[in-house]
């Protein structure tokens, strides 16, 4: 008989994910599994799966987006992995985490909890490689903010549709001047601190949110847009808030609990 692998399934405003506990690092079928677990009909169901190692300041994790491609980070499935350890350490609001990424450390702070929400400001590092570009796409000119926030970003600002989301989305997350592939946010600045944002994320596809896609799209605000140093960012899931100063990005939100389950169901033999 199979030893069943213990899953934690969380979201952060939809964005849902399925943290792993391993003891050394993400398997070498890391990639098959996450195709097969991450299926929302033959599997349980996420976006993205996570393995977390188990630090004295945190986690050490591997993330694989459904479709099985490995991501450097998520600043929502950071926040995932440590409101299970907030619950699962009994912390107090105040406590630090460490949570290493493909992308670097990210350090969360616990700002509070309700139930199984758990709230944290987490320090996702300098925005890099920002510049404007122009894409042909399908004949469209297609004018975009590309950056990185530990992952690649391309930023859209204009009219927010799922059409749109589809056309452009789909297009420029696959366009040949992104060999790896990249994130897209749609976005809309509607004042000088609130901007709106629609998410085609790689290896996914359209999400209710994301972490980094939110700080992506805020710092392009604040960079080419004239938008605050300090932004709520309303994805459909729900709403974030970034800063951006001299000692990087913050983003504040929350991550939310959903179950415990075993992988796979399997009778004994």
């Amino acid at each position: 008989m199979k030893t069943a692998q213990q899953l934690i399934k969380a979201h952060a405003y939809g964005n849902d994910f399925l943290i792993a506990p391993v003891a050394d690092g993400a398997p070498a079928d890391s990639a098959a599994q996450a195709r097969q677990i991450c299926d929302r009909h033959r599997g349980v169901g996420a976006d993205g799966l996570i393995f977390a190692t188990l630090t004295d300041a945190g986690a050490e994790t591997e993330l694989f987006n459904c479709d099985g491609s490995r991501a450097e980070v998520s600043g929502n499935g950071v926040r995932c992995v440590a409101a299970w350890l907030a619950h699962d350490r009994a912390l107090r609001p105040g406590a630090q985490l460490t949570i290493g990424t493909g992308a670097g450390p990210k350090r969360l702070t616990f700002l509070e909890s309700s139930g199984a929400r758990a709230t944290f400001v987490a320090m996702m590092g300098h925005p890099t490689g920002m510049a404007e570009h122009v894409f042909d796409l399908h004949g469209e000119a297609i004018r975009a903010t590309v950056l990185s926030m530990g992952n690649p970003h391309c930023v859209v600002f204009g009219d927010l549709s799922d059409t749109r989301l589809r056309r452009i989305g789909q297009g420029l997350a696959t366009h040949a001047a992104f060999p790896e592939g990249t994130n897209v946010e749609l976005a809309c600045l509607e004042g000088a601190d609130c901007v709106r944002i629609l998410i085609w994320e790689r290896g996914v596809g359209p999400t209710a949110s994301s972490g980094t896609g939110t700080c992506a799209a805020a710092v392009a605000a604040m960079a080419h847009h004239g938008a605050s140093r300090r932004v709520d960012v309303e994805a459909p899931g729900g709403l974030q808030r970034v800063e951006w100063t001299d000692d990087g990005v913050t983003l504040m939100g929350w991550a939310e609990l959903v179950a415990w389950v075993k992988w796979p169901f399997r009778p004994s033999q």
